[in-house]
């Protein structure tokens, strides 16, 4: 699998630098001009970073290569402005009263969008609103790919699938008691490490990481864990590692009082318009299961294109169980590809 790093800095009013990466296989490169060809867009959850989707890609990826029904074009992960790569580049502008403990969903998708928009003008050189775009969010990337879907002028998906989203159908107030437990956890976890050995040997240990797939472990240690601040003010090197998502900011995204529940609407006009595919985990770890049953529920409107309960994993899907993700994923690009082709047929 081959990839390619962008940083996308501040320009035309906006403020933050935004940093992505390019995922493909050379084969791919024979798709360059095919219209039918899928780009791949996937949105990591908090706390995460964009190259947490490694291992779900390159099992998208080999199950392309053993059945190329579904041609892909390439992928592309971002970071959500105040995580990963992005974050360390923001550092400083996440300290204003701006931005500072109040990063929400709603500016996660502002900064996808403009990135997305502004593709032909940088780097890039993409022009995605010509692209046949599949979209793929975990957590708060899938409400933040939700948000994507109604935001104008639209960016055309053709099709998305949204990975346990932190959404709540039947009101905020059932994610209360879930959202207080993780502001707590964010605080207290320790953040602050003398080197990345360090590090990955108090992840292993600790609960809620241990259960991670091996890989994802060493690519967070590697993408998920920066040089702390001090090693730069102070000029010591020998201050060790720190989170690259600040516990402040990471707090500040479950705080976000309209998270859970704006994203809904933009759910329920993205199932009316194309085909949309929700992948749950089994164990409620984390999403209580009335948030599962209420996204379900058949008299609310919304009709998925498939429905997927992954019973080995709770809601870290892509963290602990990537390739068997990966798998449903391509499964779902099938299904999508076909439904798109019969409603095709039919206005013919």
């Amino acid at each position: 699998m081959l990839e390619e790093a962008l940083i996308y800095p501040p320009r035309d009013g906006y403020p933050l630098f935004l940093t992505a990466k390019r995922y493909w296989m050379p084969e791919f490169e024979a798709h360059a001009s095919d219209p039918d060809a899928w780009t791949l867009i996937l949105l990591h959850s908090t706390a995460s970073h964009k190259e947490s989707w490694e291992p779900t890609l390159e099992r998208i990826f080999l199950c392309s290569r053993e059945n190329p029904e579904v041609k892909i074009r390439e992928a592309w992960c971002l970071d959500c402005p105040n995580h990963g790569a992005s974050g360390h580049l923001n550092e400083r502008i996440l300290q204003t009263p701006e931005y500072y403990l109040n990063f929400t969903c709603d500016k996660y998708a502002q900064a996808i969008y403009h990135f997305l928009d502004a593709g032909p003008n940088f780097g890039a050189k993409v022009d995605f609103r010509s692209r046949r775009l599949y979209g793929i969010g975990h957590s708060l990337g899938g409400n933040t790919m939700a948000l994507l879907q109604t935001m104008e002028p639209r960016i055309h998906f053709e099709s998305v699938t949204i990975i346990d989203p932190m959404l709540s159908a039947g009101g905020s107030h059932h994610l209360n008691k879930l959202r207080m437990i993780l502001i707590k956890g964010a605080y207290e976890r320790r953040d602050v490490w003398p080197d990345r050995a360090a590090a990955m040997k108090a992840l292993k240990r600790r609960d809620r990481t241990k259960s991670w797939d091996p890989r994802i472990l060493d690519i967070f240690v590697k993408h998920g864990i920066r040089p702390h601040p001090g090693s730069y003010y102070l000029e010591n090197p020998y201050l060790g590692v720190t989170l690259a998502c600040t516990r402040d900011q990471e707090a500040a995204m479950y705080r976000d009082p309209e998270g859970a529940t704006k994203p809904v609407h933009s759910l329920n006009v993205a199932c009316r318009e194309k085909p949309v595919h929700i992948v749950l985990g089994g164990i409620h770890d984390f999403m209580p299961k009335r948030t599962h049953e209420a996204l379900l529920d058949p008299t609310s409107g919304r009709t998925f294109a498939s429905t997927t309960i992954i019973k080995e994993s709770g809601h870290l899907i892509p963290l602990e169980v990537p390739d068997l993700l990966g798998k449903v994923l391509y499964t779902n690009m099938r299904r999508s590809a076909d439904i798109l082709r019969k409603k095709q047929r039919s206005k013919l």
